[in-house]
């Protein structure tokens, strides 16, 4: 059998396989990324080997701040509370003495009794002192200050109206007004004059401003100085006129002219 071998004929090559290989660029964000996830590595770390090396102060902290928690909470209940009704039910008896003694019943004995106690319970001297801190013990000293007041005891009303605070802006200016009464009674115009402004500062109403500014215009005018004197007469006038004090205001303005 003839072999025939044809021309220009070439056996083929084997494919030659030829590895490419991309240059990989990295970009700086992400180098950046990867340098902020190594210090928050790192940090986190660190702050674990800190709880690890301060873990009983930690607990000890945490479970203070519990322990307060709990005890203002059962201080709240089992002893706040209990003493606040505690206290209200002895005042009961001393308020009753004391509302008595303002409709002008025998006035000074019941004042006397609403400030010692009577019928197995305190008067208001005793709640404000066993009884601090509470409401009712706070309110005492605005019931003792306006029966010692009232009794011509002025020094101690000044010492108890001094002790009482409120939020109640009305029953707070009138107990600085009560202080500014006991100083005048006392012949110290001065300090009654700056308790009435200040009765006058905490809360402007139809009810106290007016009766406390046309107490300070008249102790003003006492004091010689017309100018300020007119000048709360003047606030009365314009701003109070439905008031009783405007009645008599003009008048007041006159002599302050």
């Amino acid at each position: 059998m003839a072999t025939y071998s044809k021309r220009g004929y070439k056996a083929p090559k084997e494919k030659e396989v030829t590895a490419v290989v991309e240059d990989v660029k990295v970009d700086e964000k992400d180098s950046a990324t990867a340098g902020v996830f190594s210090t928050l590595d790192e940090t986190a770390s660190k702050t674990e080997d800190w709880v690890a090396k301060n873990q009983k102060i930690i607990i000890g902290l945490v479970a203070g701040v519990a322990l307060i928690t709990v005890g203002y909470l059962a201080y709240q209940k089992f002893i706040a509370a209990p003493k606040q009704d505690e206290a209200a039910n002895e005042m009961f008896v001393a308020q009753q003495n004391f509302q008595k003694a303002t409709d002008g019943v025998a006035s000074d004995s019941l004042y006397a009794l609403s400030l010692n106690g009577s019928e197995g319970k305190f008067g208001f001297v005793k709640i404000a002192a066993e009884y601090s801190g509470t409401d009712a013990g706070n309110l005492a000293n605005y019931y003792a200050g306006i029966a010692y007041l009232n009794t011509g005891k002025y020094t101690e009303a000044i010492d108890y109206l001094g002790k009482f605070s409120s939020e109640d802006v009305v029953l707070s200016a009138l107990a600085k007004g009560a202080i500014g009464d006991a100083y005048a009674q006392k012949n110290q115009p001065k300090e009654a004059l700056e308790n009435y402004l200040k009765a006058v500062e905490v809360s402007k109403n139809d009810f106290t401003t007016p009766r406390f500014l046309l107490k300070a215009g008249k102790t003003a005018l006492a004091l010689g100085n017309k100018e300020d004197a007119l000048k709360y007469f003047t606030d009365v006038k314009d701003n109070y006129d439905a008031s009783p004090e405007a009645a008599s205001v003009d008048v007041l303005i006159g002599l302050a002219q």
